[in-house]
């Protein structure tokens, strides 16, 4: 019998790009997102594999509670989940930065992945089974200008990930949370809001990673013993590295 994956912002970037991997990999799976059409037309791209599109927003408790406990039969028994709804909203400096845009990131990046997890966390243990990945970034470990709450919000994803473990403990649930650095996916056109050029600026000169990076090593993860636990794993490109610590001179 096939596995089942619960996918959450699968409508594009690294939660597509995994979707893809694990269905063409023989997998059921449940996609989740806002944009209806893109969840659809992703199952309509992959007419023979077994895939339950599932429109909500994770930042909506009752919503995702809703959609958990009514899931058809045939998908209740979720072997991994995969935490990757999430967002960055603008670069500006904390003194100037947008209230609106801090208060969105929490809701999303910290409520949203609490509330999918709570709803999916009892299935997994009641079946003493099962995988959560979660998806952090280097953000949650390197401070840098303008990355104030979306840092701190991934850094709450660690630190959650590593309590989840601690409570796991007896019911053979793994965690692991990925850390990807820079990635190109449509995280930047996000982040500025539509302004393409800005986003596009970004990727120049360089090479990032790409969705497939972290949808395969999630795949990889997966296909490991039940008995090995891969805590936390930070991803970078080649072209990226620590710059260092800044010293104010004057």
């Amino acid at each position: 019998m096939s596995k089942t994956i619960l996918i959450t912002g699968a409508t594009s970037g690294f939660g597509e790009a995994t979707a893809r991997v694990f269905a063409q990999a023989g997998y059921k799976v449940i996609i989740t997102g806002r944009r209806k059409e893109r969840l659809d037309a992703f199952k309509q791209s992959l007419p023979t594999c077994d895939i339950l599109p599932l429109c909500f927003d994770v930042t909506q408790k009752d919503e995702v509670f809703s959609a958990i406990a009514n899931l058809p039969h045939d998908y209740k028994a979720i072997d991994i989940l995969v935490n990757n709804a999430g967002l960055a909203l603008g670069l500006g400096r904390a003194p100037e930065a947008d209230l609106d845009d801090w208060e969105k990131m929490v809701d999303t990046n910290i409520k949203g992945l609490l509330y999918v997890t709570r709803a999916v966390l009892p299935l997994m243990v009641e079946r003493k089974s099962g995988y959560i990945f979660n998806l952090g970034s280097i953000a949650g470990n390197w401070p840098y200008e303008g990355g104030n709450v979306y840092g701190a919000t991934k850094a709450f994803v660690k630190q959650f990930s590593l309590n989840l473990r601690t409570d796991l403990r007896g019911t053979n649930v793994r965690v692991t949370n990925i850390e990807p650095g820079f990635s190109q996916t449509e995280f930047s056109d996000v982040r500025f809001k539509g302004d393409k050029e800005r986003a596009d600026q970004v990727y120049k000169g360089t090479k990032a990673l790409d969705k497939e990076d972290i949808a395969n090593t999630i795949f990889t993860l997966s296909q490991l013993p039940e008995h090995v636990n891969v805590n936390r794993i930070e991803i970078m490109p080649t072209k990226q590295s620590c710059g260092g610590l800044f010293v104010e001179r004057s």
